[in-house]
């Protein structure tokens, strides 16, 4: 599994990364320890989680696979911001993030988090309020890198300023939903992110299991897949979008791959990729998701894939 090396100094992580966002919600305690242990034994180092999966349950799945290896990975959670009902006055975000970082260091039965995300960005709180606080979790040793999520453009300008002009540390690594199939991140995120020196981590590379090639166009969804448990993500499944993935299934193909390695190669590629986190409920779709960066693209396959997709625009 090839590694990189988040920051200048940082530690380095597995390419392809765990997605533990199932753990507590589709998958109970044995079953993900399972995925762990099979994600430990594929070379994956990298280990995605929140305190909002599986209402903190994902933290403690995980914290209890890892067991003993813990210092062999790397371990990226978030937190969430204050509730929305509750009125922001200064310092409620800074105590909601201490909180939960205690939170998830309890859950996580560890001393230290290696990456930690602002989950999404307050809505009121003013960006000083947050990295002051995580600088002070940095000075204390709890957090050794911090990061963003779900963020636009302007606010990874913004942050990246306030923390440069104050002398805090910066948020050294973004990460927002990128795949074949929803390219938004490209207009603006993305080349904000490279700009200002932040690597990128894509979520939802498969785009919910569509550019896995196991759905078909005028099927129903398997019974146990997360299409057919949440219409939320079952929205992309549109007429337009599985015409995409028979394009890029036969081009993959042409070229001797899967459409998953084609998805998951593709955004491995990308300027500024640090690591591309896949989600698993099973051990055999880890073993895969693990294997899934191994085809290097070249400029020429890059330019034939933009164009077969604006083709089918």
């Amino acid at each position: 599994m090839e590694t990189r090396r988040i920051g200048d100094n940082g530690p380095e992580v597995s390419l392809v990364g765990l997605g533990c966002n199932n753990f507590g919600m589709r998958l109970e305690a044995e079953a993900s320890i399972a995925v762990v242990h099979t994600a430990l034994d594929a070379g994956i180092t990298h280990f995605d989680t929140a305190e909002m999966y599986g209402g903190g349950r994902s933290e403690e799945f995980l914290g209890r696979g890892l067991g003993a290896r813990r210092d062999d990975v790397v371990i990226a959670t978030k937190y969430v911001p204050r509730p929305a009902d509750q009125p922001y006055t200064p310092g409620v975000l800074r105590q909601r993030i201490l909180d939960a970082c205690e939170g998830s260091l309890t859950r996580l039965g560890t001393d230290h988090i290696d990456l930690y995300y602002q989950h999404y960005p307050d809505a009121d709180a003013p960006i000083d309020e947050a990295l002051e606080t995580l600088d002070e979790l940095v000075q204390q040793g709890k957090v050794l890198h911090v990061a963003s999520s779900n963020v636009s453009g302007p606010q990874v300008f913004a942050a990246d300023g306030v923390a440069r002009d104050r002398g805090f540390a910066r948020f050294e690594v973004c990460q927002f939903e990128w795949n074949l199939l929803q390219r938004d991140a490209e207009t603006e995120l993305a080349p904000t992110c490279r700009q200002h020196g932040l690597q990128i981590v894509p979520y939802f590379p498969l785009a919910s299991g569509l550019l896995t090639g196991k759905y078909r166009q005028g099927e129903d969804f398997p019974a146990d897949s997360r299409l057919a448990a949440n219409a939320y993500f079952a929205s992309v499944a549109t007429d337009a979008n599985f015409a995409k993935v028979d394009w890029l299934t036969g081009y993959a193909q042409e070229h001797g791959h899967t459409l998953m390695e084609l998805a998951v190669s593709w955004l491995a590629g990308q300027e500024g990729v640090l690591s591309v986190i896949t989600g698993a409920t099973k051990p055999e779709q880890v073993r895969a998701n693990a294997a899934a960066a191994g085809w290097a693209l070249t400029e020429a396959d890059y330019k034939a894939v933009d164009a077969g997709l604006a083709a089918l625009a």
